[in-house]
Parts: structure tokens; sequence; C-alpha cells
């Protein structure tokens, strides 16, 4: 995919790609597919950058010029190969059939597929049938579309997206009344089913072949539940005379109860049931199932794992109807015992599972898990380290299970520890595009708990992966190109647009950069040789902001809730608003602070400002505009937090932005920027008739000061509370105590900022002093107030390490061990694990005031060196 150098010989290689010149079209392609013989690559152009057309020409961003110059040339070429009979691969039909659908020539393809050269597509199963589908659609041809569906389901009745197709043509058929031409073929494709009797009797007579078969089938009777479905949509279902779908349901539930399969079955058709029927559709269930009770257990248990599997599949249907919901709180503590009794009895069966297998009953302690967050959400402390405890045990004996490691992820994180967080997401393995649809639980947090070097880790990780795609992409469309495959071309230039406009790796990139410079600037390198490291330049905005895709895959934890407390699309929705407001927000404060560099005090003659170099607008006037941009971006997130929106509690985490506003950070950081235009002013302007400008520059420090003592309070307080024998945590002032580190430092390079233009008019002063040997020569008050607030910075700074440490001697001396949880009737097993959860979130919030403190330190250190 690269320009091919003309080496003045005849031959020249790349790869496994030979060519020479047009003249002798003789081309070979890594001895698979002889290019020659496909004859879409202009070689007229001669050898360079034909590669490059063939590219665009699969995927031109440039659709117009696609359609009407290259896709039209490719066309004539291949029919011109056609005609002389030179078309011999399945991968030149392959490629013939792209280049006319992607010229919208869905009746040539069509053609193409079903004639002759259309035998040749033998190598995936049902490739033709599936490509003459996709055009019937395309075209409208309902007719055939029917016929062609009827005519596999016949072959193979379990497969599901004909019966869906043959559903949606049937119903077509009868909205447009069509009906079959006298004395002809029904179609194309045979005979045509253009009635609800005709389609009735089509699923029976599916279901009566089923039960002749030896190996049972879901799809006939799924089939039949759909069409019920269907039919009850459009008011009609009565007539029929199907069945009624409680009946269908339990009956495929005694057919298929014991396959892990059937609640995912059940659960698409459970709106079929009235709700004042749930109770009693799962009393029914229970009746089937071989539970007995033991002398040990007064509840009755599987005596195998097909009874287990029967069971659990009642117990997730019961969580999806609702009826664990409308439970009180003691009804639910009574169902969570039951749950990790059957848990735990469920052991039995998996004795000999390998360690990365799942155990049999993992699903009972999820459940039971689910059902203390609903407790946790209702006000009941306790419930949530119980579930924690629950989590860690059932890891203990599925180590692999990624559902335990996820909820326990998500839930340590809502606890503000992030300690155990790190080592559980490294233990899931994510592998390739996992990075981006599921690193955001990593990244979210990581940074926001206090953890540095973590977080560091986190976005290292997920910005090579996002690094790596440009290069390993296009080795994917190298060996599509080498062996023929040119139909993954196209997903394989989308799939690499996807992640280069993630949403995740925007924030990611932007979120290391300003990691990188509160770990770094005016530490250990200057701000201006950071930012300069980097590449940082305010005029520029690299975020693809109409194209940012949301690769998070928000449904990767198992849910057993009704849709009206499940995920839905609003959720999404406004959750994308929300981190894409957030991204705007941090993307616009990175660019205020690398802009602080360049504002570097020069001579400059009065009113400089307003001139522009070469027509390009000066340095302050990028910064007035990115904070007037700022201040837009934070009104839309404050009027945006005003519709106080709750996602559900397995549901996206919210961003940081309502924290922003709420504990002073946001008013903080927008004060400091119109500072920085204060103090240009005076610099541009001179400290002679600038009383007003400095009067206006010490009220901003004395306010900035008050703000940043305001933030300081807001952070004040017992991380860990012991309160009547159970814990209770505050990581909002672990995230407060973050956004004062961030805000501290932020303030300290506004303040070099301010020292480096006050300096050189101090110098000056002095000089002239001397000069005129006068001791009476007033300084102006700016330098006082400058002092001033220097000094109120560094006593506030120094007050926050002294809380830092307190907290540190506190999380140090907090005893763990005589806690217990209201519970009384735990046993030891879980008492274990609970000292062992108890005892990590310790840990981590002792880590994380550890790092905060460390960095604080560092900070305090430049702030003693500002002195003019």
């Amino acid at each position: 995919l690269v320009d091919i150098a003309d080496s003045g010989t005849n031959q020249t290689t790349l790869h496994s790609l030979h060519v020479t010149d047009g003249s002798s079209e003789c081309v070979v392609f890594g001895g698979v597919v002889e290019l020659k013989h496909l004859g879409i690559f202009p070689l007229l152009m001669g050898k360079k950058q034909w590669v490059g057309q063939h590219k665009k020409l699969m995927s031109s961003q440039d659709e117009n010029l696609s359609k009407t110059m290259f896709l039209p040339l490719a066309e004539r070429m291949v029919e011109k190969m056609v005609k002389e009979d030179k078309i011999e691969a399945e991968a030149e039909v392959e490629l013939y059939y792209m280049i006319l659908e992607r010229l919208e020539k869905y009746k040539e393809a069509l053609d193409v597929v079903r004639g002759k050269l259309g035998e040749k597509l033998t190598s995936e199963l049902q490739s033709r049938e599936n490509k003459c589908m996709a055009m019937y659609k395309k075209l409208c041809r309902w007719p055939e579309c029917n016929a062609l569906s009827r005519r596999l389901l016949l072959k193979n009745s379990d497969d599901w997206q004909f019966y869906i197709t043959y559903f949606d043509s049937v119903f077509q058929l009868i909205d447009e009344s069509w009906t079959p031409p006298p004395e002809e073929e029904h179609s194309l494709e045979g005979e045509v089913h253009y009635t609800v009797e005709q389609a009735v009797k089509f699923i029976e007579e599916r279901i009566t072949e089923e039960s002749k078969s030896s190996r049972p089938l879901r799809g006939p009777y799924l089939a039949k539940l759909e069409l019920i479905r269907r039919l009850r949509y459009r008011g009609c279902n009565d007539e029929y005379k199907l069945g009624d779908p409680e009946e269908l349901m339990f009956q495929y539930f005694k057919k298929f109860g014991d396959k892990p399969c059937c609640f995912t079955d059940l659960k698409v058709f459970v709106d079929l049931l009235p709700s004042s029927q749930y109770t009693k559709f799962i009393s029914q269930l229970l009746e089937v199932i071989p539970l007995s009770a033991t002398a040990e257990s007064e509840i009755a248990l599987p005596a195998d794992i097909k009874a287990l599997q029967q069971h659990l599949c009642v117990v997730q249907l019961s969580r999806l109807l609702g009826i664990y919901h409308a439970m009180d709180k003691k009804q639910k503590l009574t169902v969570v015992r039951e749950l990790m009794l059957r848990y735990r009895h469920g052991l039995e069966f998996g004795k000999s599972c390998l360690k990365t297998e799942l155990q049999f009953s993992d699903y009972y302690c999820l459940l039971a898990v689910h059902l203390l967050l609903d407790l946790w959400l209702e006000g009941e402390e306790s419930a949530v380290w119980q579930c924690l405890t629950l989590l860690e045990e059932g890891l203990s004996h599925s180590p692999s299970n990624a559902q335990f490691k996820l909820l326990l992820i998500r839930i340590y994180c809502r606890l503000g520890a992030f300690e155990p967080v790190a080592e559980l997401y490294s233990s899931l393995d994510a592998k390739h595009i996992q990075h981006d649809t599921i690193g955001y639980l990593l990244t979210r947090y990581a940074e926001s708990l206090g953890h540095y070097a973590a977080a560091s880790q986190s976005c290292n990780f997920a910005l090579r992966f996002f690094h790596s795609n440009q290069k390993d992409t296009s080795e994917y469309i190298i060996q599509a190109y080498k062996y023929g495959a040119f139909e993954k071309i196209p997903e394989f230039i989308a799939f690499r647009n996807r992640l280069n406009s993630s949403l995740h790796f925007a924030q990611v990139r932007t979120e290391r950069m300003l990691l990188d410079l509160l770990l770094e600037a005016n530490i250990s390198t200057s701000l201006e040789e950071s930012i300069k490291s980097m590449s940082l330049s305010p005029e520029e905005d690299d975020i693809p902001w109409k194209d940012l895709r949301d690769n998070r895959d928000l449904t990767v934890l198992f849910n057993w809730d009704p849709k009206d407390r499940d995920i839905s699309e609003e959720h999404r929705k406004l959750s994308l608003e929300e981190e894409t407001m957030w991204l705007r927000i941090r993307s616009l404060t990175l660019r205020l602070v690398s802009g602080l560099p360049t504002l570097s005090h020069t001579i400059q003659p009065k009113n400089s400002e307003k001139t522009a170099e070469n027509g390009v607008s000066s340095k302050i006037d990028t910064i007035r505009s990115l904070l007037q941009q700022l201040e837009a971006a934070v009104d839309s997130g404050k009027k945006f937090l005003e519709q106080k929106i709750q996602y559900p509690v397995l549901g996206p985490p919210p961003t940081r932005m309502a924290g922003f506003f709420s504990n002073g950070s946001c008013q903080c950081q927008t004060s400091l920027f119109y500072l920085v235009s204060d103090i240009y002013e005076l610099d541009t302007n001179g400290l002679e008739d600038s009383a007003e400008i400095q009067e206006r520059i010490g009220n901003s420090f004395k306010s900035l000061v008050d703000r940043l003592t305001d933030l300081f309070n807001k952070c004040k307080g017992d991380l860990i509370e012991v309160r009547d024998g159970t814990l209770k945590t505050h990581p909002n002032l672990l995230e407060n105590l973050v956004f004062f580190v961030e805000t501290i430092s932020i303030a300290l390079w506004v303040s070099s900022y301010c020292d480096s233009v006050l300096r050189p008019f101090k110098s000056n002063l002095q000089k002239k002093k001397k000069k005129k040997k006068e001791s009476s020569v007033a300084m102006p008050p700016v330098f006082t107030h400058f002092l001033d607030y220097v000094t109120e910075l560094q006593t506030l700074t120094s007050n926050v390490i002294d809380h830092i440490k307190g907290l540190e001697i506190i999380l140090t001396a907090l005893k763990l061990e005589d806690l217990s949880l209201k519970d009384t009737l735990l046993l030891q097993e879980e008492k274990k694990f609970t000292k062992t959860v108890q005892g990590k979130v310790q840990s981590s919030y002792h880590h994380s005031v550890q790092e905060i403190g460390e960095l604080l330190k560092k900070r305090l250190d430049t702030i003693k060196k500002l002195k003019i």
C-alpha cells in the first residue's frame, strides 16, 4: 500500500508482489491470484502508485470519485475479461460482485451470482445463497427472498437468520397484497408463501419434522414464538390459534431447560407473558425440576448437573421478570442465603473442573451479588461489603470467571479502591479490540483515585494498542490482497477508522498528556520542555469531534434486570454526550496549559497584542479564544448535569464532571486562565498607568486563595469511617484531593508565568532606583500582591500535606479485625474473605494518599522557588 519506486529495470518487487511494465501484462501476486486475469489495475499509468489506486477503488473517502472513475474503470476491465472467458478463480468472481455492489448495480450483481460465474463461489457455506439473498433484499424482491429462505429452511430448520428473512418477506408480501402470477412460476426461486395461514402451516410442519429428528432443534419452537409475537404486534394473533405463549415456553423449558442457552432463548419472548402470570409461570417451571431435600438442608437441591442448569434458568427468569425486585429487604437477604447455599452445593459437581473452567453454579453467586447491589442502592451500607466478599469467594473457586472480575472491578472503583483493580484487569487477559471496548473500566478511575503510577501504566498500555493499530491493519490488508480475500479489505479499513475515531483513544491521549504534565512539568523538566516533548500546540485540535465513536461495551457485565431497570439506548446516548463534554473540557484545559510557555516575556511595544504576525493571530488571542470555548463547554456541562441523570449501577460509569464543578476546581482553573490574560495585559502596557490592571490582578490573587481554601475544605474528613460496626467509604474526598493537586499545579504554572513577567519589571525598577539614588521610589502594588499570594499558596499546600499525613496515620492505625458485618449469619469462610476485602480497600486508600502526598511535596518545593 505504498508507491512502488521505479527501479529502472523491467521488474520491481514489493513483498511477494511482482510488477512488470504494462506492455507485457505479466503481473503475479504471491503466486495465488494472477492479477493479469483481474485486469482491474490501470497499468497504463506505469508502475508507480497503482497499488494506491486499488486501495482507493476499495474504499475511497471521496465516494463520488470512486463511483464515477475508479469503479466504472474496474467494471469495464473485468467485463472485458468475462467476455474473453479469462475469469478463473473464486476471488475474481468475489471482486466482480464487490465492484457491482458498490456501484449499486444490484441486478447485474445478482445475475453474476446466479449465473455461471456464481458456480465458483464455493469456499464458504451457502456463499452463493447469502449473496443472492442480500441482492434480493436490496432490490426489494420479496417473493424471491421468501422462496429462497423457505428452501434453505427445508434443508436446515435450525438456521435462525432465514426464519427472520422468511417472516420479514411474508409480511412484506401481505402488506403489498401480492398474489402469484397465473400459470407461471411463483418466483425465480420457486414457491412463495404470501399468507399468514401458509406461514403458520410451514412452521407447524417444521416442528413435526423436528420431532422425527435424532438431534433436538430449537429453531422451529422459537420460530413459533416469533410468529406469535409478530402477529400480536399486528393485532391479529387470536384467529390463527398458534397456542398460548406461556404453555409454549413451558414446553420449550421442559425440552431444553438443562441447556445454558435456554434462558437467553426465552428472554427474548418474556414480553409475551402477562405480568399477572409471572409468579404462576415460575412456579410451573419449578414443579418439573427434579429437586430433592436432604437431611442437612431444608432447601430442595438438584441431584445432577441437568437439574442444576434447569433451576438456574428459572432463577434467572425470576430476576428478569422482576420477582426479586418486588421483595423487601428481609426477603432479599433470605434469597441471597439460599442462592449462596445452592452455589456452594453446586461446587460438588465441579470438583474435576480445571482452573480455566467455570464452575456450574457460578451464576447463583452472581445473582446473589445482584440482589445485594439492590440493597446497597437502597441504603444498606453493609451489603456492598458482602458483595465483594461473595465475589472474592467465587473467584477463589473459579479463578477464570471474567464476570466475577469485572464486577469486582466496578465495585472496588465505586468504593474508591483502585489497587486491587489493576491486578484484576491484568488477569482478564484482554485481547486486542477489548483494550478499546472495556479499557475504560481501568482508565476512568486510575488517576481520579490518586494512583498516578498505575494511571501512567494503563494509559501507556491503551495507547500502545491504538498506535499499533495502523501498522497491524496495513498488514491485514496486504494479507487480504495476497490471498484474494478482497471483500475483507473494506472491513479492515473500516475497522482502522473506527479505532482512530474511538472516544476512548481521544480520552486516553488527552488524560495521558495532562498526567505527564502533572507528574513532570516544573518538577523534573520545565513546563516548556514538557510541552515541546509532546509536540503540543494550543492552536491544534487533533480530536475528530464529528466522527467520535463510542466503542465501549456497556453490556459486558451479565445482567438479569427487567427492561425498565436495564441500560437503555437513552442511557447510552446521554453517556456519550457526557463523555464528549468532559473530553472537550479536558482537551481545552490541556491546550490552555500548552499555551502558557508561548507567552514567555519579550520586550514589545505597547498594544502589541493587537497586531498579528504575517496574518496569524497573536498567542494571547489564541489563549483568549480557548478560554471562551472552555467557558462555553463548562456551561454546556452544567446544563447537562441539571438533568440529574442516574445510570443503572452496572451501566456506564459517570464522568468526573460533576465533582469538577461541585468542589470548585472548575472555577479555580478558569480564574487562573483569566489571570494569565490580565498578566499579559500588564506585560504589554507596562507598570505605568496600569493601576486598574494591578488592582484586578491583586483581587484575582485573593479570590484564588479563597477558592483553593474552599477546595481544600472539601477534601477534609475521614476516607474510611466506622459506623455501627460497618465500614463506610468516602471516595469523593479522594477525588477532591486529586482535583486539588491538579488545580494547584495549574496555579504554579500560571504563577511561573507571572514570575517571568514581574521579575524583569522589578529588576528595571531597582536599576532606576540605584541610578537616581532615591530611596523613595514607590514599588507598584502588584509585587506585594504576588508575594502575598505565593506565601499563602505555600501555607495552604503545607496544610494540605499535613492533612494527608494525618490521613495516612489514621489509615495505618485503623484496625479492621474487630469489625463484623451486621449479618451475624456469616459463615467462617465468608468472614475470611470479608477481612481480605476490607484490607484491600484500606491498603488502596493508603497507597492513594501516599502518592498524592509525594506529588504535593514536590509541588511545594516548586512554590518555594517562586520569589521575584
